[in-house]
């Protein structure tokens, strides 16, 4: 890798997303130029529109790489394939994949930018804890109530700042080059359990409702997500969340050099920004 890669800009893909704008903030209190890629950014960037992806590369040096909406949708790979070839052709010299783990799909992925002849570090990561407090299930907890096809199958929730702080690493130093971290939290919890430490740390009773993928997908319509977010998650959980997942990794600790940061901490934390208070207009 060339000297010069460390002073051009990094390209942060899904920047404004729950790993991305942690990774922008980090970087740009090292000092570090960034360059955010979203679809609400300038130049703007958009997954479905190849004309945009000159833009937001053009000199750039690395990039942190997250897919919308998922690595498991169909289009996912021959996506991933277009912008690395167009990246690596413009002068990319690093890419950081963010993947998901037991999803085949991502590892046709992770593939990709393994042979892509950029330096390469995979983040291979289990379900984020912010979920909870940053995404679709938001607005589940201010009602009280966790419904998702999950059974009582354990989840190693891993914390978004952990795969922040690693993915900042990858992107600034040589270390971490040719890597594959599997990120987990550092317990298995069941989604009962997970929904239980939250109703502690609010102080209010809250429930959590195991149903069928199908049930699923109608709560989710009436939420307002987006139908293509509800496809790519109903398959997702069918397949991730079998079991294949629940044993811990020590892919935090061999990235970072200590214990990745408990759901419990997670909550405490989201509790303090009031996001889960009650009286909260929906994000719609």
């Amino acid at each position: 890798m060339t000297e010069n890669v460390y002073e051009q800009p990094i390209l942060v893909l899904g920047g404004t997303g729950k790993t991305g704008r942690r990774v922008v903030n980090r970087l740009t209190a090292l000092g570090r130029s960034v360059r955010v890629g979203s679809r609400s950014g300038e130049p703007r960037f958009d997954w479905t529109d190849q004309s945009t992806w000159a833009g937001v590369l053009e000199g750039v040096g690395s990039v942190y790489l997250v897919y919308y909406p998922d690595l498991a949708a169909p289009d996912a790979p021959a996506t991933i394939r277009a912008f690395v070839e167009q990246a690596v052709a413009g002068g990319v010299e690093r890419i950081i994949l963010l993947s998901g783990r037991g999803e085949e799909a991502a590892q046709l992925c992770e593939q990709v930018v393994q042979r892509s002849g950029a330096e390469w570090t995979i983040l291979r990561a289990s379900w984020f804890s912010q979920n909870f407090s940053e995404d679709f299930l938001v607005d589940s907890v201010r009602g009280d109530e966790i419904v998702l096809p999950a059974g009582d199958v354990g989840e190693p929730f891993v914390d978004a700042d952990d795969i922040a702080e690693i993915a900042v690493a990858a992107l600034t130093e040589a270390g971490h080059v040719g890597q594959l971290y599997e990120l987990t939290g550092p317990r298995l919890l069941t989604f009962a359990e997970a929904t239980a430490e939250i109703a502690k740390a609010v102080g209010r009773p809250i429930t959590y409702q195991s149903v069928s993928p199908q049930e699923y997908a109608e709560v989710m319509a009436r939420y307002q997500v987006p139908a293509e977010l509800v496809a790519v998650l109903t398959d997702l959980f069918g397949k991730v969340l079998d079991g294949r997942n629940a044993h811990l990794t020590d892919g935090v600790r061999r990235a970072l050099g200590r214990r990745p940061r408990d759901f419990a901490d997670y909550a405490r934390d989201a509790v303090a920004t009031d996001v889960w208070a009650t009286g909260q207009p929906d994000r719609g």
